[in-house]
């Protein structure tokens, strides 16, 4: 017997008619007529009696009915947990991303998120990049969210979109805009790590140009930097979040020579994603793309139909 005949049989059993198994099943009589003659045709023997009380199950039929009983309530508790599924009931997703994308990227995303997929359970860090592939190779998270650089051949990057650089001057700071390499060196720029995704980008764009800063200071957190030009400290070069986190407390002015990063996702190139963990990503895709949007900073790099 097919499935489709089970369907059919235990709803017939059910409502002892075929106008009744017909209702349960949301199809038409005639539907329910011929998926059971269909049945009885390939089984070589009748399942029912068509009396005047209705549909009575032959001896071969009652046979049937606690084996057929016993793989419907299976197929019923099937049906419950694939909904349960669908819903990402008792499900954990584990993402890490870049200290950068906590408060301006994912802080909103699983706001969301949680109001999406309240039952799916989210384990969220963010970390340096170094720390953040060895979890994924170690299984310890499901992707993760980072400036592009190269990654681990076990890992697959999924890119997101390309911006540049700004820069963070202290709100007193008369300079034009957009201001060089050379201007910002000359005012005391704190410099990223030379190690780092966007600090690669940036000691390149300086050695290119034969450039030196001032100050030996040499930082590793991007917000650090935002709270030393804060504080009075220097003149800084962030990523676009970065910067948008700290508009109106300090001056955001682009850069005149490009400094490109890109952001992208990364995760393990043999691990199949839940269906919970592809409905993370792409809020995250939105609330990301939401940000570039509203910042005028990206005009210049973003095609046409994305603004």
């Amino acid at each position: 017997m097919r499935l489709r005949h089970i369907e059919v049989f235990q709803a017939i059993i059910d409502t002892g008619s075929i106008s009744g198994a017909a209702r349960q099943l949301n199809v038409s009589q005639p539907n329910v007529s011929r998926v059971l003659g269909h049945a009885e045709q390939q089984l070589g023997f009748t399942l029912f009696e068509r009396r005047s009380q209705g549909m009575i199950p032959t001896l071969e039929a009652q046979r049937l009915i606690p084996e057929i009983r016993e793989l419907y309530s299976r197929l019923q508790a099937i049906s419950t947990l694939t909904e349960r599924l669908r819903r990402g009931e008792g499900q954990r997703v584990r993402v890490g991303a870049a200290h950068a994308f906590g408060q301006m990227i994912l802080a909103p995303a699983m706001v969301e998120y949680r109001r999406q997929n309240g039952l799916v359970n989210v384990d969220l860090v963010t970390e340096h990049f170094s720390t953040l592939c060895q979890n994924l190779l170690e299984d310890r998270l499901d992707f993760a969210l980072v400036f592009g650089q190269q990654i681990p051949a076990e890992l697959v990057a999924e890119p997101l979109f390309h911006s540049s650089m700004v820069a963070l001057l202290p709100l007193g700071m008369e300079a034009s805009s957009p201001v060089t390499l050379e201007w910002l060196c000359q005012n005391n720029l704190l410099m990223m790590q030379k190690e780092d995704p966007l600090g690669h980008v940036l000691h390149r764009a300086l050695r290119d140009k034969g450039l030196q800063p001032a100050s030996s200071l040499s930082i590793k957190t991007y917000s650090v930097i935002a709270d030393m030009v804060l504080a009075g400290g220097g003149v800084g070069i962030v990523d676009l979040f970065t910067g948008r986190r700290y508009a109106g407390q300090v001056r955001v002015v682009p850069v005149a020579q490009p400094l490109p990063f890109e952001v992208m996702l990364i995760g393990r190139r043999d691990r199949p994603q839940s269906h919970s963990t592809l409905q993370l990503k792409q809020v995250i895709r939105t609330r990301l793309w939401e940000l570039a949007r509203q910042s005028h900073y990206l005009q210049e790099q973003l095609p046409p139909d994305l603004l």
